[in-house]
């Protein structure tokens, strides 16, 4: 690789203080900082190319802490309902999608939220049978946690009407008790098992057309959850190394599905083993489900259907076993919990079987949606990182706020407050559930509120600086991956990876300016990986 040298940049430093406009790279590490001139008399005689950023602003390549890359692939290709406005919008586009698919071939769509219609309404299995009868048909939920499907679906997973519901799951049904095609939680396995799997070269696809989008969109790395869909350690590792070998420049950080945890013994996997490219984190595990489902865990019930409190995934019993069993491979627990009953139970576990201070990678809470205050002090004493996501703001509220009601506020979506207790706290998009591109989450982390709202934001007194939410995306997802002295800000020593926008950001100016602003290039260990 030949030395670079980026020059004529306005380079993000967190005080304010850089004067620089220059970096000299070698060997993918930054090997010199200031300003043009000073840098080109340093490097008199040695050979090196120049890239001019023209001004641009540079800030430390952005780097998102919670995402299912495969997935996001694959939705690429998939019928997307996140713009669909009304019940009547879906049908539309599923109507228009079944006339052009070969009769019996799966129609799979994601990404519908009811919270977004005017009436609140979704389809019946009625009305997916009505489009169509030859198709089976599998939408899935924006959380991820809910799905529906049409009479051809619940055949071929042999769901009939005297189905009984599974441990942590159910099937929807009406008043009379029949089905209506809702799905919850682990009641979507059986229609899992008879769909269609990727091959590995669909899989592949997917996973390098997800790269280059997030390359466009100014990522540099992703810490993501795609064993389940490779299916194995050895073609997650297999797929990702002839990737880059094909000169994909995207860093990845695994977290590791904790089914998988006999094969990772067998394997040798480590945390923190891999390289620069492609690094193995923490083990993933599901404590309860989603809020807009009304599976998320809660210690009371929902304000707005007091007949429940939420699903667990897991026993405390099987938690234990869960962590205990990483614990004793040496691994880490990165745990989804989006409950106040959720994010409690595991702290109970995670206090009778605490992560070593001194070990290589945190333990990490994703998602902290809804947490009591009691909790947040017992979790400030672990060995634990905590995985934002600034843009479900955008998307859960205001009507999140009837599901929990005015006694549940305190640490709803507190990101403010989470910073404030001194853990390392990362920001992600946990697309394909939400748009992959940061510059919304940064948006969403300052306005809390959506792209076009005209108010204060909700809960306004949680509002990040730019500083604070660039952050996130920086040095916090760094510290949560074990890499802040390789990554996360522009240092002497670090990786040349830099995301290059096209106009200055700064504390205090409008959140919206970010709806503005455009990638201008994408640059990981000195390659440039995307260019306008």
């Amino acid at each position: 690789m030949q030395p670079v040298l980026f020059t004529n940049g306005v380079l993000f430093s967190p005080d304010n203080a850089s004067t620089a406009d220059s970096i000299y790279v070698e060997d993918g590490i930054i090997r010199a900082i200031g300003n043009a001139a000073e840098l080109r008399l340093q490097l008199a005689g040695k050979p090196y190319r120049t890239v001019d950023w023209d001004g641009a602003f540079v800030v430390p390549g952005l780097v998102d802490a919670h995402v299912h890359l495969g997935m996001h692939g694959l939705k690429l290709g998939m019928l997307d309902f996140t713009e669909a406005a009304s019940k009547e919008e879906m049908l539309s586009m599923l109507r228009e999608r079944a006339a052009v698919t070969p009769s019996g071939e799966w129609i799979m769509g994601l990404n519908w939220n009811e919270n977004n219609f005017a009436d609140h309404m979704i389809p019946s299995m009625q009305e997916l049978d009505a489009i169509t009868s030859d198709h089976p048909v599998y939408l899935t939920r924006t959380c991820f946690h809910a799905f529906l499907g049409n009479s051809e679906a619940f055949r071929r997973a042999g769901i009939t009407e005297n189905s009984l519901d599974p441990e942590a799951g159910a099937f929807g049904r009406d008043a009379d008790g029949r089905l209506n095609g809702c799905i919850y939680e682990n009641a979507s396995v059986p229609f899992a098992k008879v769909q269609p799997e990727p091959d590995p070269s669909m899989i592949k696809s997917a996973m390098r057309e997800a790269c280059r989008d997030a390359l466009r969109l100014g990522l540099t790395a992703a810490h993501t959850e795609d064993l389940r869909l490779f299916g194995g350690v050895g073609a997650m590792q297999r797929i990702h190394r002839e990737l880059r070998e094909e000169g994909v420049p995207f860093r990845t950080h695994q977290l590791m599905y904790h089914e998988y945890l006999d094969e990772m013994a067998a394997l040798g996997v480590k945390p923190g083993s891999g390289h620069e490219w492609d690094r193995i984190g923490a083990v993933k595990l599901f404590v309860d489900g989603s809020v807009g489902g009304r599976t998320a865990l809660l210690k009371e019930p929902y304000s707005d259907a007091q007949h429940t409190h939420g699903m667990a995934m897991h026993s405390r019993r099987e938690l234990e076993e869960i962590v205990g069993k990483a614990r004793k491979q040496g691994f880490p627990v990165a745990f989804h919990a989006i409950g106040d009953g959720a994010a409690a139970l595991m702290t109970d576990v995670l206090e009778k079987l605490p992560l070593r201070m001194d070990a290589q990678l945190p333990d990490r809470f994703i998602h902290a949606q809804i947490v009591q205050p009691d909790t947040v002090e017992r979790m400030s004493k672990l060995n634990l990182a905590v995985d934002l996501q600034p843009r479900f703001v955008a998307s859960d509220f205001p009507w999140v706020m009837d599901r929990v009601g005015p006694d549940r506020t305190s640490y709803l979506y507190a990101w403010k407050k989470w910073l404030q207790t001194g853990l390392p706290c990362s920001g992600g998009s946990d697309a394909p559930i939400e748009p992959l591109d940061p510059l919304l989450g940064i948006h969403a982390a300052m306005a809390r509120c959506r792209p076009g709202e005209d108010h204060k934001g909700y809960l306004p007194e949680e509002k990040l600086s730019f500083t604070e939410a660039i952050g996130l995306f920086t040095l916090g997802s760094a510290r949560a991956a074990g890499e802040a002295a390789q990554r996360g800000s522009i240092e002497i020593g670090k990786y040349a990876d830099f995301t290059v926008l096209n106009r200055r950001l700064y504390d205090g100016m409008d959140p919206d300016e970010l709806l503005k602003t455009k990638i201008r290039m994408t640059i990981v260990n000195g390659e440039i990986g995307y260019s306008e």
